[in-house]
């Protein structure tokens, strides 16, 4: 019995592992960065989209439009820059990190 416990808690032991980042890792989570100033809905082009619609907000209520989107990008990003390639996007504001676009349903 002592030995079956002894092995049932070495193979225990066996499965955990170091999970600390070694040296020069980052164990620090990519994407947009938070914002108090905008209320992020979801993804504009896609669930995952980077760029996401964005709500009302004291920072937003004077840059919603009924007949425009707001959506907010990561300032620089890859998203941002191919949201406006691929929309007529307005820039109306720029807060945290973020720059809001206003652009047109169609």
């Amino acid at each position: 019995m002592r030995q079956v416990l002894i092995a049932g808690l070495l193979m225990a032991l066996a499965g955990c592992q170091d999970t600390s980042p070694q040296s020069g890792e980052s164990n620090t989570v990519t994407g947009p960065p938070p914002n108090d100033d905008l209320r992020f809905v979801r993804g504009y082009r896609s669930g995952d989209d980077d760029c996401q619609l964005t709500g009302e907000t004291a920072f937003t209520v004077n840059f919603l439009d009924d007949a425009a989107d707001l959506v907010s990008c990561p300032t620089g990003s890859d998203a941002d820059r191919s949201l406006v390639e691929m929309y007529p996007a307005r820039e109306v504001a720029q807060t945290g990190g973020y720059t809001v676009y206003s652009i047109p349903r169609q």
